[in-house]
């Protein structure tokens, strides 16, 4: 009975940590759909917004280094978690005040940097819960798919917007709602669980000074994904400019790759833990078919690869920090988590930076880039795939 009770409970952490991510994704998901076409309206070019976006995410995931090294250090995960949430939040709807593309530059990199600083602990607090609920693909994946589903209605409802009166920045404004909801849940949970480490009971794993040399590997393989993977700021310039996508179903176009990422990340979580790094190798080889279908279809073909975007930052946001939990130690995890998407997020700005200025000069340089890179990771994953079990032992960890 104690165990089940502990189950239920944990639970229920990652279900409100994905109701409160709900409304995160809601809130910025919905800025970023449109963020692309918006910074066009400023007179931004591809490369302004590649470089823009790409520094976006380099800070948003290289300041986890920082964050996850503090949250460790402290060893007190919710006061760095909720500075994050209100940076962030507070970000968005402030576009609606910008009236220059550098102003609203600013923003849209601050937006990334308040995830930066409350994704890692955040996500340690989830492995906890995950560990105790039935494995770290499903947690993580469960959260994802909550997670997105935001993701889903934030730009249905900007999209809304924009066909009742073409003003991006009102858009913004109602983006306020969302972010004031989050902010409350976030305070909600912190007063319901003020200490989700104890959510794990299950004995202490062996205690780690570095961090071993599969999770190096590892990283390897997904910064290669990375570099490779094309942000959709630049994939919505691309249908504006192209005209293969009316102005209006962008940002739903953006709503079907979050449907998708959310659903699968419940799906594909499961099997992961399940079947481990042959899942991820399999949804590396798809995901990778993004950048040919986004860059040259028309209508239809362009959607089709917007479902298999969604698919792949489904794979982003749910099992790749999944396989890191198991490989490091809960007290060196907050520090894995920060050194494993500084690496990404350096490697994701110069992917976004190369791909931004090849799209001012050529697209099948653009495809290839993208194919070439992401596809270059698939050996590493097997490789990491067959060092995993091994290591899982070594470190008494699941």
């Amino acid at each position: 009975m104690s165990d089940l009770r502990d189950r239920k409970n944990a639970l229920r952490f990652i279900v409100l940590i994905g109701i409160l991510s709900f409304f995160a994704d809601f809130t910025y998901e919905g800025s970023r759909s449109i963020v692309g076409p918006y910074l066009a309206t400023l007179q931004a070019t591809g490369t302004i917004i590649g470089i823009v976006t790409g520094l976006g995410e380099f800070l948003g995931y290289g300041l986890r280094l920082f964050s996850g090294r503090w949250a460790d250090a402290i060893g007190r995960y919710w006061p760095i978690t909720i500075f994050g949430y209100v940076v962030q939040m507070a970000s968005v709807p402030a576009l609606a005040l910008t009236a220059s593309w550098p102003a609203a530059a600013v923003l849209i990199i601050l937006e990334r940097i308040g995830k930066a600083i409350r994704n890692p602990p955040r996500d340690v607090m989830l492995s906890y819960a995950g560990k105790q609920a039935g494995g770290y693909g499903w947690a993580f994946g469960v959260h994802e798919a909550l997670d997105q589903f935001g993701a889903v209605f934030g730009p249905l409802v900007v999209s809304a917007l924009l066909a009742l009166n073409g003003s991006y920045r009102e858009a913004f404004a109602v983006l306020l709602i969302p972010a004031l909801i989050n902010l409350s849940l976030v305070l909600l949970a912190r007063f319901l669980y003020p200490k989700p480490q104890n959510l794990d009971r299950s004995p202490p794993a062996t205690v780690q000074t570095e961090l071993p040399r599969i999770f190096w590997i590892y990283l390897l393989g997904a910064i290669l994904v990375a570099a490779g993977f094309a942000d959709y700021p630049l994939i919505a310039y691309h249908f504006a400019l192209a005209g293969t996508v009316p102005g209006n179903w962008i940002a739903i176009f953006y709503s079907v790759a979050m449907a998708v990422s959310g659903t699968g990340s419940l799906v594909l979580g499961r099997m992961f833990d399940r079947y481990g790094f042959a899942v991820l190798v399999m949804l590396t080889l798809v995901s990778a078919l993004f950048a040919p279908l986004v860059f040259l279809g028309g209508f239809w073909l362009a959607l089709l690869g917007a479902a298999i975007w969604g698919l792949g930052m489904g794979v982003h946001e749910s099992i790749i920090p999944a396989a890191v939990s198991p490989m490091v130690s809960p007290r060196r995890r907050a520090s894995a988590f920060g050194a494993f998407t500084a690496g990404y997020g350096i490697f994701w700005f110069l992917g976004s930076a190369v791909i931004g200025i090849l799209y001012d000069v050529s697209l099948p340089a653009v495809i290839a880039f993208c194919l070439i890179t992401q596809l270059a990771a698939v050996p590493v994953f097997v490789r990491v795939g067959r060092m995993a079990r091994t290591h899982r032992r070594a470190v008494g960890t699941p």
